[in-house]
């Protein structure tokens, strides 16, 4: 199997990546959310400029796909009369933060700000542009979020943890935090954790630099809750769509229901969160059954959209959902863009087929390698 091409960045607004499908536009919405009137306007920017649908990524970002390319400076001008852009490429590229979106909580909120003004500086301005960071100081809802850095809840208070690590030292609370925080930035670019690619990630790098021992800990994050399902939750309503992906309808109706100053939580669950919403609006592009057997199985866009597949893979994916107990993870190449990680079962495309890992990821070997997805039936494998 070739491997695929590994980007060493992640598409932003000014610097949008280009796919088979046009222009990939990631949106960072401040605080992770956005209210009814940039709800309402990210649809329209979807559909007058684009291919008509919203991604919902891992890191909690919003996506516009299929962008023109002579289409791109209108689609600045809209989402900056939406307050939706950064001021400057750099700027943008080193907001990324992920913070609980079920957690309303003022603290948790000014140190996102607080660490994004932070990161500004012309000291972190060589940051990988796939270098993140994680506050989890709720329930240990984003433990399976990636992060280089990660401010968590322990049994007693807040740790800092370095991703890589099992754990983390004390921190006597968000301020505290904070400087941590920047501490270890420091020290991963001093230490030699970008290469000479520009690229680095933590975990790989502490594997091999053991941290110095005022950023060090033996304290343990507070175990994992499972992940939230789409329906009632915490006091509001969690929404999903087919692969994360919203159409400008669907968002719309969503923002339909909501009250002016009501916002809209994007979740790294690529799934959307309204605080407050008691019921949400029916629509057939809407997911809000938590038993919607297309929740199973997860699926990156596929040819023709990314030019790195050779095979479609969202049809392949709806059709299986329906006859698979387990899930499902269709990736269009070894990359594994929708989840880089292992599966009960796994289908990479290559070469026009599929191979089947299981318990494995899509890079892994494969138990039954080229398979016609014209004629493929996981219950006969």
């Amino acid at each position: 199997m070739s491997a695929p091409e590994i980007k060493g960045w992640c598409p932003g607004a000014w610097r949008p990546m280009r796919s088979g499908d046009g222009l990939v536009v990631r949106v960072r919405p401040w605080l992770g959310q956005i209210d009814r009137a940039q709800a309402l306007g990210l649809a329209d920017l979807a559909e007058r400029h684009g291919s008509g649908v919203i991604d919902v990524t891992s890191r909690a970002n919003l996506q516009l796909r299929g962008i023109d390319e002579a289409a791109h400076p209108a689609v600045i001008e809209g989402l900056s009369a939406l307050a939706l852009l950064d001021e400057t490429p750099e700027a943008e590229a080193h907001r990324n933060i992920v913070l609980d979106p079920f957690r309303s909580d003022p603290a948790q909120a000014g140190l996102a700000m607080a660490l994004s003004d932070a990161l500004q500086g012309a000291e972190f301005s060589a940051l990988p542009g796939k270098f993140g960071f994680v506050i989890d100081a709720g329930a240990g809802r984003l433990a399976d979020v990636s992060g280089d850095i990660r401010i968590e809840r322990a049994a007693e208070g807040l740790i800092l943890r370095a991703d890589g690590c099992a754990t983390g030292r004390a921190v006597a609370d968000m301020d505290a935090a904070l400087g941590t925080a920047l501490a270890l930035t420091r020290w991963f670019i001093a230490s030699g954790g970008i290469g000479a690619d520009g690229r680095g990630r933590m975990a790989r790098h502490v594997s091999a630099h053991p941290l110095p021992a005022d950023l060090a800990g033996a304290i343990a994050p507070v175990q994992a809750s499972p992940a939230p399902r789409p329906g009632a939750l915490h006091g509001g309503h969690c929404v999903a769509a087919a692969f994360g992906q919203f159409t400008g309808e669907g968002l719309r109706t969503l923002a339909g229901a909501l009250d002016a100053g009501q916002p809209i939580r994007v979740t790294p669950f690529r799934m959307l969160f309204v605080p407050g919403l008691a019921q949400a609006p029916a629509h057939p592009d809407l997911i809000t059954d938590p038993a919607d057997p297309l929740l199973r199985v997860t699926a990156c866009p596929g040819a023709p959209f990314c030019p790195q597949a050779s095979v479609e893979t969202r049809p392949l994916a709806r059709r299986l959902a329906a006859v698979t107990p387990l899930p499902l993870h269709v990736s269009g190449c070894a990359k594994g863009c929708a989840l880089p990680g292992p599966a009960p079962l796994t289908l990479t495309g290559r070469d026009g087929a599929f191979d089947l890992v299981r318990g494995g990821a899509p890079w892994d070997d494969p138990a039954h390698p080229g398979l016609d997805p014209d004629t493929l039936d996981l219950r006969t494998l």
